[in-house]
Protein backbone atom coordinates (compact mmCIF):
# COMPACT_ATOMS: atom_id res chain seq x y z
CA UNK A 1 0.00 0.00 0.00
CA UNK A 2 1.76 3.36 -0.49
CA UNK A 3 1.91 6.19 2.11
CA UNK A 4 -0.49 8.10 2.40
CA UNK A 5 -3.49 5.77 1.90
CA UNK A 6 -5.58 5.89 4.76
CA UNK A 7 -9.25 3.93 5.27
CA UNK A 8 -10.21 5.49 1.98
CA UNK A 9 -8.63 4.00 -1.14
CA UNK A 10 -8.76 7.18 -2.57
CA UNK A 11 -7.38 9.21 0.69
CA UNK A 12 -10.57 10.58 1.22
CA UNK A 13 -11.13 12.80 4.54
CA UNK A 14 -14.48 12.78 4.93
CA UNK A 15 -14.83 16.65 4.60
CA UNK A 16 -17.32 18.20 2.27
CA UNK A 17 -17.61 21.26 -0.52
CA UNK A 18 -19.26 23.85 1.02
CA UNK A 19 -22.97 23.65 -0.36
CA UNK A 20 -23.83 26.04 -3.19
CA UNK A 21 -26.48 28.87 -2.69
CA UNK A 22 -29.72 27.54 -2.93
CA UNK A 23 -31.41 28.10 -5.88
CA UNK A 24 -35.12 29.05 -5.36
CA UNK A 25 -35.98 27.97 -9.27
CA UNK A 26 -34.57 24.27 -8.83
CA UNK A 27 -36.78 21.42 -8.74
CA UNK A 28 -36.99 19.64 -5.36
CA UNK A 29 -34.68 16.75 -5.57
CA UNK A 30 -36.27 13.16 -4.78
CA UNK A 31 -33.86 11.88 -3.05
CA UNK A 32 -31.51 13.75 -0.39
CA UNK A 33 -28.34 13.15 -1.22
CA UNK A 34 -26.29 10.72 -3.80
CA UNK A 35 -26.68 7.70 -0.57
CA UNK A 36 -30.45 7.63 -0.39
CA UNK A 37 -30.13 6.92 -4.53
CA UNK A 38 -27.85 4.60 -4.33
CA UNK A 39 -29.89 2.63 -1.46
CA UNK A 40 -33.33 3.14 -2.11
CA UNK A 41 -33.23 3.48 -5.98
CA UNK A 42 -30.28 2.41 -7.76
CA UNK A 43 -29.62 -0.91 -5.88
CA UNK A 44 -32.79 -2.03 -5.97
CA UNK A 45 -33.42 -1.25 -9.56
CA UNK A 46 -29.83 -2.56 -11.14
CA UNK A 47 -29.98 -5.93 -10.29
CA UNK A 48 -26.86 -7.89 -11.34
CA UNK A 49 -25.56 -11.60 -10.50
CA UNK A 50 -22.11 -10.31 -8.92
CA UNK A 51 -19.82 -12.96 -9.70
CA UNK A 52 -16.19 -11.36 -9.34
CA UNK A 53 -14.27 -13.95 -11.01
CA UNK A 54 -16.76 -14.20 -13.84
CA UNK A 55 -16.61 -10.42 -14.52
CA UNK A 56 -19.36 -8.34 -12.39
CA UNK A 57 -17.96 -6.64 -9.19
CA UNK A 58 -19.95 -4.32 -6.49
CA UNK A 59 -18.17 -3.30 -3.10
CA UNK A 60 -20.52 -2.89 -0.26
CA UNK A 61 -18.77 0.42 1.06
CA UNK A 62 -19.35 2.02 -2.37
CA UNK A 63 -18.53 5.32 -0.76
CA UNK A 64 -15.19 4.67 0.23
CA UNK A 65 -14.23 4.63 -3.52
CA UNK A 66 -13.40 8.05 -4.62
CA UNK A 67 -14.31 7.03 -8.49
CA UNK A 68 -17.12 5.30 -7.36
CA UNK A 69 -18.65 8.32 -5.09
CA UNK A 70 -18.14 10.63 -8.36
CA UNK A 71 -20.04 8.25 -10.41
CA UNK A 72 -22.86 7.56 -8.36
CA UNK A 73 -23.29 11.16 -7.58
CA UNK A 74 -23.21 11.41 -11.69
CA UNK A 75 -25.54 9.29 -12.18
CA UNK A 76 -27.99 10.82 -8.93
CA UNK A 77 -27.89 14.45 -10.55
CA UNK A 78 -28.84 13.31 -14.02
CA UNK A 79 -31.85 10.94 -12.55
CA UNK A 80 -32.81 13.88 -10.63
CA UNK A 81 -33.14 16.28 -14.13
CA UNK A 82 -33.91 13.75 -16.59
CA UNK A 83 -36.95 12.34 -14.34
CA UNK A 84 -39.02 15.45 -15.16
CA UNK A 85 -38.28 15.02 -18.87
CA UNK A 86 -41.65 13.04 -19.13
CA UNK A 87 -41.31 11.21 -22.27
CA UNK A 88 -37.90 9.67 -22.51
CA UNK A 89 -36.34 11.26 -19.76
CA UNK A 90 -35.76 7.96 -18.14
CA UNK A 91 -34.77 5.86 -21.69
CA UNK A 92 -32.17 8.91 -21.86
CA UNK A 93 -30.98 8.22 -18.25
CA UNK A 94 -30.76 4.22 -18.57
CA UNK A 95 -28.88 4.32 -21.69
CA UNK A 96 -26.62 7.23 -21.32
CA UNK A 97 -25.90 7.15 -17.70
CA UNK A 98 -26.83 4.13 -15.67
CA UNK A 99 -25.78 1.67 -18.24
CA UNK A 100 -22.27 3.65 -18.86
CA UNK A 101 -21.68 4.44 -15.39
CA UNK A 102 -22.31 0.82 -13.82
CA UNK A 103 -20.98 -0.79 -16.65
CA UNK A 104 -17.61 0.63 -15.74
CA UNK A 105 -17.95 0.32 -11.83
CA UNK A 106 -19.53 -3.09 -12.22
CA UNK A 107 -16.27 -4.82 -13.93
CA UNK A 108 -13.62 -6.86 -12.60
CA UNK A 109 -11.36 -4.69 -13.57
CA UNK A 110 -13.10 -1.66 -12.10
CA UNK A 111 -12.64 0.90 -9.21
CA UNK A 112 -14.51 -2.31 -6.85
CA UNK A 113 -11.62 -4.77 -8.13
CA UNK A 114 -10.78 -6.88 -5.24
CA UNK A 115 -14.22 -6.31 -3.40
CA UNK A 116 -16.63 -8.89 -2.88
CA UNK A 117 -20.69 -8.22 -1.43
CA UNK A 118 -19.86 -11.15 0.80
CA UNK A 119 -16.37 -10.02 1.63
CA UNK A 120 -16.47 -6.72 1.92
CA UNK A 121 -14.48 -3.72 1.35
CA UNK A 122 -10.79 -5.02 0.61
CA UNK A 123 -9.12 -3.28 -2.43
CA UNK A 124 -6.35 -1.10 -2.25
CA UNK A 125 -6.09 0.37 -5.71
CA UNK A 126 -2.83 3.04 -6.27
CA UNK A 127 -3.81 6.49 -7.98
CA UNK A 128 -2.30 6.25 -11.63
CA UNK A 129 1.22 7.23 -11.93
CA UNK A 130 1.46 11.22 -12.35
CA UNK A 131 4.61 13.10 -13.02
CA UNK A 132 5.00 17.07 -12.42
CA UNK A 133 4.72 18.88 -16.40
CA UNK A 134 7.15 20.86 -17.38
CA UNK A 135 6.83 24.60 -15.90
CA UNK A 136 5.31 26.86 -17.98
CA UNK A 137 3.66 24.16 -20.13
CA UNK A 138 -0.06 25.03 -18.35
Amino acid sequence: MSEGLGEWDDDLDGTTAEPAEDDGDAPELFYANVAEFVGEKLAPTYRRHINPGGGITWCPQWWKHAEAISRLEALWRAWEFLRLEGATGMSVWWRDHADHHMSVLLTADGPFKGCSPDDGHKSKLLPLPCEEPPPGLF
